[in-house]
């Protein structure tokens, strides 16, 4: 009896021997794997993220292999997602760094822009006096009419650096589509193997559109449906109305459009890349930018319309706008009457060139013209002219004055002076939120630069003879 009680107490010693022996050993393994996580740099994984570790008898080597094996598991696990992680924020950091790319030369690219136009008034303005200047000179009237056709392809330019640079609201105004993708398709296909047929009925109503911005789109198109006929083929370009109803499946308003469509019978879009060709920076071509149609895209949005496409490898590919019919029952670029015209117009503007250009333009419809540089001088002359009793029928101001007042601050002080002032603003930023709403801001009427004297004629007249916001974006 002694012998067993006495054989028990030494097996309890023993095992309690043991497990001391287990605990120093487990600690001891512990303490290794930390140190080859500390080599392999993985701070933040320790050897109490494994639970419990199995012991292989008293083999050391071979229990801390197995526990190092958990740990290579996990730092597999861990690898790949930090490398898909890496991966994404490496992706998401080119992006970011072309958007901030893009928008330091759209910066540039709007001032530019803005500049340039100024020059292009005091250049297309000389060029309308001059025809007016030269009667009955056919050869000199065809050289003139080539160089304003140039300068307005110039101004179109501009247009497309200012949508570039802010992707502005567009300065809509009824106009008759067909010019429009007639001159585009003549102009961008000069030189070119692609055979263009029309298709454009007579009675196709006037469409509500910036022509500048849906001159770029089609231009763009085209270009698009050249270069997918190397060889040469047929461009068809349509135009139809059609009514959208509240079921229909596009996503626009229900009402009256004009859809305009652009085939081509070129290599086609691939199945897998049709989704996303109105993507940003998504491009098949090795040197696209991937802008072109997501401009477009932007650009039939802000017309409260849609562009859509289909496309078959090795077919061609279609693409059709869909732009709203105007209320108006003619477009606006229709004649006005010249016989009515009477008054004194004030021009604001810093620049000379343009000042002088305007004063020509307003002597020549009939108006009594003067110019001043700024806000201020612009207020203060239209005060004096009120206490004289020689009132001004109508302001243009330039929407921008470096280092004085602009029309967006003077009109609204010339408003607390005269409720009913016919305000016009003009600028070269054809894409700012004043040019877009003239009204909200207080103006009766808007003008883009450059702009013709027939153009200016249609602005002051609409304006003063109360038929409500004018608005010309220039019209090629």
């Amino acid at each position: 009896m002694t012998s067993l009680v006495e054989e028990n107490d030494r097996l309890r010693r023993e095992n309690l021997r043991l497990a001391g022996e287990r605990a120093v050993f487990i600690r001891y393994i512990r303490e290794k794997v930390n140190e080859l996580l500390v080599l392999l740099k993985c701070p933040t994984m320790n050897a109490d993220n494994l639970g419990d570790i199995e012991l292989i008898g008293y083999d050391p080597i071979g229990t801390i292999a197995v526990s190092f094996s958990r740990v290579l598991d996990n730092l597999k696990e861990t690898n790949e997602r930090l490398t898909k992680e890496i991966s994404e924020r490496k992706r998401y950091e080119e992006e970011l760094q072309k958007a901030e790319k893009l928008e330091s030369i759209g910066i540039l690219a709007g001032g530019i822009a803005h500049d340039f136009n100024n020059l292009l008034t005091g250049v297309l303005g000389n060029l309308s006096i001059a025809r007016i200047r030269a009667p009955g000179a056919a050869d000199i009237h065809e050289n003139l009419s080539k160089a304003e056709k140039a300068c307005l392809r110039a101004r179109d330019l501009t247009r497309q650096l200012l949508i570039f640079s802010k992707g502005g609201a567009p300065i809509r105004k009824a106009t008759a589509i067909a010019a429009v993708l007639r001159e585009s398709a003549e102009c961008t296909l000069r030189g070119s193997d692609v055979l263009c047929e029309f298709s454009l009925p007579d009675d196709l109503p006037p469409v509500d559109i910036d022509e500048g911005q849906i001159g770029q789109v089609v231009n763009n198109l085209i270009v698009n449906a050249d270069q997918a006929m190397p060889g040469g083929g047929t461009l068809r370009v349509e135009a139809r109305t059609v009514e959208v109803g509240p079921g229909d499946p596009l996503p626009i308003r229900p009402g009256r459009y004009v859809r305009v469509t652009v085939s081509d019978t070129g290599i086609g879009i691939p199945k897998e890349a049709l989704p996303r060709i109105f993507d940003p920076f998504y491009t098949t071509k090795e040197k696209g930018s991937g802008l072109g149609l997501t401009t477009a895209y932007s650009i039939l949005r802000h017309h409260d319309g849609m562009i859509t496409a289909v496309s078959e490898p090795g077919e061609g590919t279609t693409f059709s706008l869909y732009l709203p019919v105007s209320r108006d029952a003619v477009p606006r670029d229709a004649k006005p009457a010249e016989n009515s015209r009477k008054g004194r117009v004030l021009v604001m503007d810093d620049e000379a060139m343009v000042r002088e250009v305007a004063l020509e333009f307003l002597g020549h419809l009939g108006y009594e013209g003067e110019a001043v540089v700024s806000g201020e001088e612009a207020i203060a002359a239209y005060r004096v002219a009120r206490e004289a009793g020689r009132p001004y029928s109508a302001v243009i101001m330039d929407l921008t004055i470096p280092g004085g007042m602009g029309g967006k601050a003077a009109v609204r002080k010339l408003r607390d002076l005269d409720p009913d002032v016919r305000a016009i603003v003009s600028s070269g930023y054809s894409n700012d939120p004043v040019m877009a709403d003239p009204g909200k801001f207080g103006f009766r009427g808007v003008i883009a630069k450059p702009y013709r004297m027939r153009e200016l004629g249609e602005v002051v007249d609409q304006v003063l003879s109360g038929g409500g916001a004018a608005s010309l974006a220039g019209s090629a």
